[in-house]
């Protein structure tokens, strides 16, 4: 159980919520192991089961001198106080050794509970940072259902895990030590034939636990394709209703939620079944204990009090060992989510930064791509894919460069190294003569604008969307940045303006209208170097038009970087790079390329018959 170990390594934030946990827990035991001492005296003299002795023996530590000599002591109290008022004093004094065991016990958990949320919250914030962390490739190749389902349902298992462990840890260890050891003080052999058959019951209960982990392991795998599922139907569901696919969704996830609820049958199955079967165990040991230990009273070998105290204890120290039976099984489910948390948490972050890396302050010269080739694996035994090889590229700065080609040819790939949302597998890219991996991340993404097909808005106000990264800015600025991302003119016609709330994704807004908001965040942020991925590829003829004019509103003084299949937008960029199955195959400006009549030129005509 290495996994669910390094999630209690969060304890060591809460060393005082620990040391009170322990000290609240062992003075409940206490208290309530008072109140079963107490029933020894109780039984012996006020049901006349036996008589004081007298005079009292000389002191020795042993159970038949202590049980004589409260035997005594209350025969006195009898004499001196008489019967109805020994037993009323009995009752109280059972009933504030209650009162306290129950005070502490509640106590115990209330000084646990910071701890034990805190310890979740660290996780998860832990977990959302790394996430943040990781690069673009990373998730290429999962699911973001499978995501959530680990930040979501594997977390809950580990709160409960850890939740059920710690209350019990903190409590039954401290149960089971000091009940068992009066146990062993009142009779050693009775106690040593309960320990006959404990390791049959400690194989049986691991038998359980390892079958339980493997079975919440494939239970949690269940659960995150369901999430993806979900999901992916949620993202596409106009889609699913333009082809009339509700029921082919619909039979898609009861299949996922079938196997789930399966696997989930299976993990209840085994899990109920450990506490169960360690009650018929102990159960059986006690059976045992009554035959062995009413032989030793009928002999005189024991005193029938002390052996009622002992079945009283023996009873008591039941609960606990089952309570343990259950942390254990829980701690199994909980290790099976914790290695699916620490997956994501050990993940390589593939790129990474150098410590005091120098940060970029401007960008000046040029942007330099020096025989840079990338290549990804579909897994760690396959042969390597390339999408970009030997690229050699200068772009320098305030020139405008496009960069054309078909689909697959690797041109998205190619800016995408710049901003390092993945390094390349050869070669360099360098800024200012910098290679880009000695620079510090974030100054390095400072310098660059992104305005994309895919342009991403999130569920809030038009304001906060437009100044999305800025901790410093006025509204003022928001709205001198949509005039010029000619987003004003829609914005002002909202209900609420630009406090107005754009739901999810920007789903209340047009195509066009999202572009010029991500075009505005662009321009709020002021970067000197702009990257413009398809940006209106995806508009009609009156968005396109609108968001172009946005775009050359941005353009000026910029260093830019155009990915564009409409070639017309492009005619008038300074540099034109044609790309082919990952490599340069044409550069050069618009006329020179028609010139050359080579890939660019069909490409246009393409364009010009259609």
């Amino acid at each position: 159980m290495h996994d669910i170990w390094r999630v209690f390594r969060y304890l060591k934030f809460y060393p005082l919520n620990i040391t009170a946990n322990l000290i609240f827990n062992m003075l409940a035991v206490f208290f309530n192991l008072f109140t079963f001492v107490t029933i020894v005296p109780f039984v012996e003299l006020l049901f006349g089961s036996s008589q004081p002795a007298e005079p009292l023996p000389p002191f020795a530590l042993s159970q038949e001198y202590l049980s004589l000599f409260m035997t005594h002591s209350l025969a006195a109290l009898k004499t001196q106080y008489g019967l109805w008022s020994c037993l009323v004093g009995f009752a109280l004094v059972y009933l504030a050794f209650s009162f306290l065991s129950n005070l502490c016990r509640y106590a115990a958990q209330y000084v646990i509970s910071p701890m034990r949320n805190g310890i979740i919250m660290r996780l998860r914030d832990d977990i959302y940072e790394k996430i943040t962390i990781l690069p673009v490739s990373y998730f290429n190749s999962r699911r973001r259902g499978d995501i959530i389902s680990r930040m979501s349902n594997d977390l809950s298992d580990i709160e409960w895990g850890v939740l059920t462990s710690i209350i019990s840890l903190g409590k039954d260890p401290v149960n089971i030590i000091v009940f068992a050891a009066v146990l062993i003080f009142i009779s050693p052999r009775l106690f040593l034939y309960f320990l006959v058959i404990m390791p049959v019951a400690v194989w049986l209960i691991g038998i359980i636990g390892r079958s339980l982990r493997r079975s919440s392991t494939k239970g949690q795998t269940e659960l995150g394709h369901l999430f993806a599922v979900l999901e992916e139907s949620l993202s596409g569901i106009r889609t699913i209703k333009s082809f009339s696919q509700e029921g082919r969704s619909a039979d898609t996830f009861d299949k996922a939620n079938s196997n789930y609820t399966r696997r989930m049958i299976q993990v209840a199955t085994r899990r109920e079944l450990s506490s169960p079967l360690s009650e018929v165990l102990l159960t059986i040991g006690l059976v045992f204990i009554l035959i062995l230990g009413g032989i030793a009273v009928l002999q005189g070998e024991l005193l029938s009090s002390v052996f009622i105290l002992f079945i009283i204890l023996f009873a008591r120290l039941i609960p606990p060992v089952q309570s343990i039976v259950r942390v254990y099984n829980n701690l199994q489910k909980a290790n099976a989510a914790a290695a699916r948390i620490f997956e994501i948490m050990d993940a390589d972050e593939t790129i990474y930064e150098k410590p005091e890396a120098p940060h970029l302050d401007g960008f000046h010269e040029n942007i330099v791509y020096r025989n840079v080739s990338f290549a990804y694996r579909t897994d760690q035994e396959s042969e390597p894919i390339y999408v970009l090889r030997n690229i050699d590229l200068t772009i320098p700065c305030g020139k405008t460069i496009a960069i054309v080609g078909p689909s697959g040819a690797g041109k998205t790939t190619l800016v995408d190294l710049l901003p390092r949302f993945y390094d390349s597998t050869e070669g360099e890219i360098l800024i200012d003569g910098i290679p880009i991996t000695d620079l510090n991340i974030n100054s390095l993404r400072a310098q660059i604008g992104l305005v994309s097909q895919d342009c991403i808005l999130f569920n809030d106000t038009v304001a906060n969307n437009i100044a999305f990264g800025r901790t410093e800015y006025s509204i003022d600025d928001v709205k001198k940045a949509a005039t010029i991302a000619h987003a004003d003119e829609f914005i002002n016609l909202l209900q609420e303006g630009y406090d107005t709330n754009i739901g999810d994704s920007g789903i209340t807004l047009s195509g066009g209208q999202r572009q010029r908001l991500s075009i505005a965040r662009a321009v709020l942020k002021n970067p000197p170097i702009l990257i413009l991925d398809e940006a209106t590829s995806a508009l009609d003829t009156e968005s396109e038009l609108a968001v172009q004019q946005a775009l050359n509103h941005l353009m000026k003084g910029r260093t830019c970087i155009i990915i564009a299949h409409r070639l017309s937008t492009i005619r008038h960029a300074d540099h034109i790079i044609v790309m082919d199955h990952g490599i340069i195959a044409e550069q050069g400006t618009h006329q020179q390329l028609l010139a050359a009549n080579g890939l660019y030129k069909r490409l246009m005509d393409m364009q010009s018959f259609h």
